[in-house]
């Protein structure tokens, strides 16, 4: 068999501007610095294959805790499928998640049912939406600010944003806490970080904006952004893409009912769709809250 010369070995830093521009032509819209990231949040769930010592495909199998993991960042260079390369890679990556209760993916519309093979089920549709936002001044007096404003809400930036309250925050939200990956995705510096503060010092909302690289030129991912309210969610939408003008991304998740209507509403429009699925029983997290996914790749 054809994938029997697949040799499987770990991704090294080295690797990270080939995988990003693998990524990249794939039009998965990879933020500067992400992938360094996964890598740091499991060290030993994130593979490249290669013949004869030259990479052609990856793979990320990440184990958040002893109860969930996350396949993601699949890639086997266009010349090499349909050869059974694709396929070690996969296995490989189940084989590190073994005895892992619920495995999540992000499954392009056209590889569902390769995956329901696998024993995976539909848990969400994600939906990627795009909006062109042209420098514009602040918006400390429109309607969503006068929302914050009006509950004792303060926006905080960077740095002054208190740690253990966003995690806090975040970790009831999600499938699964994730306290590495959160601390390094906000405190990288690309971008921009925000959260909603009330005055006792307890998070209502919060958000990033990074630079990404689109398939011919650059643009802005907001992800995650997780608010109490629609009208929370626009506060920070809004001063995030002040921030940053240009081309911005958002994967919003169909199983947050508000989502959709809120980015139409601030002209937003889709230009992608997946389906979130596991395999394994999904703890039971409401994800109304949930406006935008910090990355597809690794959920």
């Amino acid at each position: 068999m054809a994938a029997s010369r697949l040799q499987i070995r770990a991704l090294n830093k080295a690797d990270l501007p080939l995988v990003t521009a693998w990524a990249r032509a794939e039009q998965f819209a990879p933020g500067r610095g992400d992938f360094a990231i996964y890598r740091h949040t499991d060290r030993q769930g994130f593979w490249v294959g290669c013949l004869d010592g030259r990479p052609i495909g990856c793979i990320a199998g990440v184990r958040y805790n002893a109860e969930y993991g996350f396949i993601g960042l699949f890639l086997v260079q266009p010349e090499y499928r349909g050869q059974g390369y694709g396929r070690q890679l996969w296995c490989h990556a189940l084989a590190h998640l073994e005895g892992i209760p619920c495995i999540g993916i992000e499954a392009a519309t056209d590889r569902i049912a390769d995956y329901a093979s696998w024993g995976f089920v539909a848990a969400s549709p994600t939906r990627r939406w795009q909006s062109i936002v042209e420098e514009r001044a602040p918006v400390e007096g429109n309607a969503s600010g006068q929302a914050a404003a009006a509950e004792g809400l303060s926006l905080v930036e960077g740095p002054a944003i208190p740690d253990a309250a966003v995690q806090a925050y975040d970790a009831v939200r999600e499938p699964s806490p994730r306290p590495h990956f959160l601390a390094d995705w906000l405190h990288h510096p690309a971008g921009t970080v925000l959260a909603l503060m009330d005055a006792a010092g307890a998070c209502h909302g919060f958000g990033r904006i990074r630079p990404c690289l689109l398939q011919r030129g650059e643009g802005w991912r907001i992800g995650p952004l997780l608010a109490d309210t629609p009208a929370l969610a626009a506060r920070l939408l809004e001063a995030l893409m002040d921030r940053h003008p240009g081309v911005v991304l958002i994967d919003a998740p169909g199983a947050n009912p508000q989502a959709a209507p809120l980015l139409q509403q601030l002209g937003f429009t889709v230009v992608g769709e997946s389906l979130r699925m596991v395999r394994g029983v999904l703890p039971a997290v409401p994800l109304n809250d949930v406006y935008g996914l910090a990355c597809l790749e690794l959920g």
